[in-house]
């Protein structure tokens, strides 16, 4: 008997080490598509995020489409990863989910990328406390793109998020009003190996894990302030 519960315990803990190998492969996964759809954003500086945006841009949120998931029955429903700027660089990764709102994820079957550039020093991280909608609880507007886009839209420029799309290779401001913004407390924990509170990650105060280094280091590439603001 002993015998036999000695083989049901290793196997379940053999179990429990494969499920979370798998749910870090995930997590992994989902970091390296959220570097790719910012450096394929930004691969057309013509019709990328304005420099002016990029420097003051105190957070970013990158929801890639999951490329096997299906967005059925009207719902739209996407994870994605959140990193603040820090007095000593961009913050490790918070774990997030998108829910709600009228647009689609899938557009004729084309899966969207989402990039959420919080504009405020604090929004993001007092939000996340608690699930907050765009438009409602955070004022949110579809982001200027180009070179010289910002100067145009200037009264863009008070709203807490700017938001943008990149569908079938087109990259746009969307309108996301209506969606839910939460974090995404499973994943993070399985990231960190811990409880942690998702403020002091996204404050700076943890140190970026491997599997994370990429995307950060991305949006640390672009996102930059440049040196006449200092």
């Amino acid at each position: 008997m002993r015998k036999l519960m000695g083989v049901v315990c290793s196997l379940a803990m053999c179990g429990s080490m494969v499920s979370a190998q798998a749910q870090m492969k995930k997590l992994t996964e989902r970091l390296t598509d959220a570097a790719d759809v910012v450096q394929q954003i930004m691969a057309t500086p013509d019709r990328s995020i304005p420099e002016s945006i990029l420097a003051k841009a105190s957070c970013v949120v990158v929801v890639p489409a999951y490329k096997k998931a299906a967005f059925v029955f009207g719902a739209q429903y996407g994870q994605g990863a959140a990193t603040c700027r820090t007095p000593r660089g961009w913050s490790a990764p918070v774990f997030v989910q998108l829910t709600g709102g009228s647009f689609g994820f899938q557009i004729g079957g084309q899966s969207t990328d989402l990039v959420l550039v919080a504009m405020d020093q604090h929004g993001l991280q007092d939000m996340l406390k608690n699930k907050f909608k765009l438009g409602a609880d955070a004022s949110a507007a579809a982001g200027p793109v180009g070179r010289n886009a910002a100067a145009a839209t200037d009264w863009k420029l008070n709203a807490e998020f700017l938001t943008y799309s990149r569908s079938k290779g087109l990259f746009a401001g969307i309108n996301l009003s209506g969606t839910v913004l939460s974090q995404n407390a499973d994943d993070t924990r399985t990231e960190y190996g811990t409880d942690i509170p998702f403020d002091q990650i996204l404050k700076g105060n943890v140190a970026t894990k491997a599997n994370a280094q990429h995307f950060v280091g991305t949006v640390a590439r672009y996102f930059v302030v440049s040196k006449d603001q200092h």
